[in-house]
């Protein structure tokens, strides 16, 4: 059984959503990064980089959202579309890997964390809109990015845009939607599909932090303080 280290946040969900889409087994292991412990030396064996999510698959360990996307849609021969839109499946997975999932989380940092910049509000809120209109211009011509069936690449970019409609972060209302009618049709429809309704409940229960505090800020950004470096 394939162990997932978890918290909610949408890298951790996009794994999720390929485990119930392919029906592979999978033991959820809450990681509570307001609390630090994707800090701790035993999750650090596992994910140097001290984020989630991380797998556990038997002997192999694995960390990068996209990366574990891309084992689990091999391991299982599927979700890797056809195989002569490859070449589109990398370009749109790593758009989200790269482009998206970046901007947008720092699009909400500086709309929700630190709001004393009104340059970087601007810069991030900007690009996640331009983001956006890349990719409802891709599904102007192909109703899903990377050809004409669902992909892990739409599994990387659907937590990421989930993530910014619940954060309000340039979309949340009908107006802001009316932008990019295309995005807006292949997002309900993904919602809609029964594999992404269950993970979107996933983690549910679990008991973890929510305060925002000057702890959870020490284990989200430790490199922002001094004694860090």
């Amino acid at each position: 059984m394939i162990k997932l280290y978890f918290h909610h946040t949408p890298n951790p969900m996009k794994v999720v959503i390929m485990l119930e889409e392919s029906g592979l087994p999978y033991e959820l292991l809450p990681v509570d990064m307001f609390a630090g412990e994707q800090h701790q030396p035993a999750y650090r064996a596992i994910n140097p980089n001290g984020k989630v999510p991380a797998i556990v698959d038997g002997d192999r360990v694995l960390f990068d959202s996209n990366g574990i996307l891309l084992y689990l849609a091999e391991r299982t021969e599927r979700f890797l579309g056809d195989a002569r839109d490859r070449a589109e499946l990398l370009s749109w997975l790593f758009f989200a890997a790269t482009g998206l999932g970046p901007f947008c989380g720092q699009a909400v940092h500086f709309t929700r964390v630190h709001q004393e910049s009104a340059y970087a509000t601007n810069r991030y809120l900007r690009e996640v809109e331009r983001h956006f209109t890349v990719l409802d211009g891709r599904l102007a011509s192909s109703p899903y990015l990377a050809g004409g069936v669902y992909t892990i690449a739409d599994m990387a970019a659907y937590s990421w845009i989930d993530w910014a409609d619940r954060n309000q972060l340039v979309l949340g209302n009908e107006s802001a939607w009316a932008r990019w009618p295309r995005l807006r049709r292949w997002f309900l429809e993904i919602a809609e599909r029964p594999a992404v309704q269950r993970a979107r409940s996933v983690g549910k229960d679990l008991r973890l932090k929510t305060t925002f505090d000057e702890e959870t800020m020490r284990a989200l950004f430790p490199q922002n303080y001094a004694e860090a470096t």
